[in-house]
């Protein structure tokens, strides 16, 4: 029997985690494809890179100052400066061979250039006259505008020991060295590390495009004067963000009317740039929930041929909509709000697509339970759910003197309350809003949900609960 017949004979409620369990299980990780680097921020990596050289990959200077030979300065001060001669300057990214430190010379060396042959430290320009021949510089003076600036003497007014103010070749990274290992989530810092060993590249699980669309005539777009009867479409917003977050490229489609056939049409659209759908609304037993009849139809467009496949000699137009039927699974859950839920594939490449209720904040809430980590397991990271912690429940914030009555909830379902949540030793959280469905400005200002157990029929202030960090 289909789920969707026993919804209809209340002979089968699905709880959260067998929902969870069976879309984890359906949805894969995308197939690797090299990505260059900025294209592959936020994407995980599938192999292990090595360091091809060192980095540094040469012994360098970490200050503007004088290349010398350390010894050369170990009786240096204020009142008996070492004086040596300047035999020229080495620039960041010059070569560093044309000059050699003998005894009692120095180089002029900016940040990052090679430290000369003979040279062991480097005196930052602060601790000399700067070749002025005056107190103590604070700058070293333009190459271009400084006749004394690659000759004549400078007085070194304090001692550097051997290796001083040098960036050692490979004291970041050795040669032959992991730099990142596979499954490493790439941000700047390791983008940084790639482009740094010379990777223009990287080989990673892409993000998934996700695909947004609402259901419902009544939705208007943002920015439009709304009708009699209308209400501003905040879903596909709400959801395009939440995908978007969870790392997904997004496509949001917006409003489809409440028609089985426009919304089939959209639907073929869109599967050309879709590694996932979400649809929102239109889910529930009302007349006009437009998704269930669309997909329902749809799936009941049964080829004979076997895997899916059109039966061998279908042409045309019969075969192409076999092609392109649906294999939804319409469930009733044991969770509030987001009774109804959906999930399935849908053609020729069995994209995978999540239906989700039309109220704002059941929406929502099933978006982070089931769609969040799809979009996850898809980019092939090991972490797919928000942080899950305990916390005391408290009263919500002006409640007054009075003690509130516990929250309540129906017993065999779980629920999740929007709430705000205080981290420290002794976390805390509160309601905020009330437990309809349809309450986004409290959505707004929550930042975790409260969750009540299915054996729970009440949750009494003080005492301790599971809560889901959102953001």
């Amino acid at each position: 029997m289909s789920s969707t017949t026993e919804q209809a004979t209340g002979a089968r409620t699905w709880s959260v985690a067998e929902h969870l369990d069976d879309i984890l299980t359906a949805v894969q990780p995308l197939e690797p494809i090299e990505l260059n680097l900025l294209d592959a921020q936020g994407c995980v990596l599938v192999e292990q890179v090595t360091v091809p050289v060192a980095l540094p990959p040469f012994d360098n200077s970490s200050m503007d100052g004088y290349a010398v030979r350390a010894a050369d300065t170990e009786r240096a001060s204020e009142a008996s400066p070492a004086v040596l001669t300047v035999i020229g300057d080495v620039a960041a990214g010059s070569s560093g061979t044309g000059l050699t430190v003998g005894p009692g010379r120095a180089a002029r060396i900016m940040t990052g250039a090679p430290l000369p042959p003979g040279a062991d430290a480097v005196v930052p320009v602060e601790w000399t006259d700067g070749g002025t021949g005056a107190g103590p510089a604070r700058t070293m003076a333009p190459h271009s505008a400084s006749p004394q600036g690659s000759g004549g003497q400078v007085r070194v007014h304090r001692p550097v020991t051997p290796h001083a103010h040098v960036r050692a070749r490979g004291g970041d990274v050795c040669a032959g060295d992991v730099a990142l290992e596979a499954g490493t989530v790439l941000g700047p810092p390791q983008i940084a590390l790639l482009s740094a060993i010379g990777r223009p590249a990287a080989r990673v699980r892409p993000r998934p495009r996700v695909v947004v669309l609402s259901t419902g005539s009544e939705l208007a777009q943002p920015g439009e004067e709304l009708a009699a009867g209308q209400i501003y479409d905040s879903n596909s917003f709400a959801l395009a963000a939440a995908a978007k977050d969870a790392g997904a490229i997004v496509y949001r489609v917006g409003a489809v009317t409440d028609d089985a056939e426009t919304l089939r049409a959209t639907i073929e659209d869109q599967l050309i740039r879709a590694d996932l759908l979400v649809t929102t609304g239109g889910v529930s037993v009302g007349a006009y929930d437009v998704v269930k009849e669309a997909l329902t139809a749809v799936a009941e467009e049964e080829p004979d041929g076997p895997e899916g496949e059109p039966a061998e000699g279908e042409e045309g137009e019969e075969a192409e909509r076999a092609v392109h039927r649906a294999h939804v699974d319409f469930r009733t859950l044991a969770m509030q709000p987001g009774k109804p839920q959906g999930f399935g594939t849908i053609g020729p490449d069995r994209t995978p697509i999540l239906t989700l209720p039309g109220n704002p904040v059941s929406s929502y809430v099933s978006f982070e339970l089931f769609v969040r980590p799809a979009i996850r397991a898809m980019m092939g990271l090991a972490d797919l759910h928000r942080p899950v912690v305990r916390a005391t429940l408290l009263p919500p914030h002006g409640a007054g003197d009075e003690e509130p009555a516990p929250l309540t909830s129906p017993e065999g379902k779980r629920q999740f309350l929007r709430g705000t949540y205080t981290g420290g030793e002794r976390p805390e959280v509160r309601p905020v809003g009330g437990s309809g469905s349809h309450l986004i400005g409290a959505l707004a200002h929550a930042d975790a949900l409260i969750v009540v157990p299915e054996a729970a029929t009440k949750a009494a202030w003080g005492s301790e609960v599971e809560v889901v960090l959102l953001g």
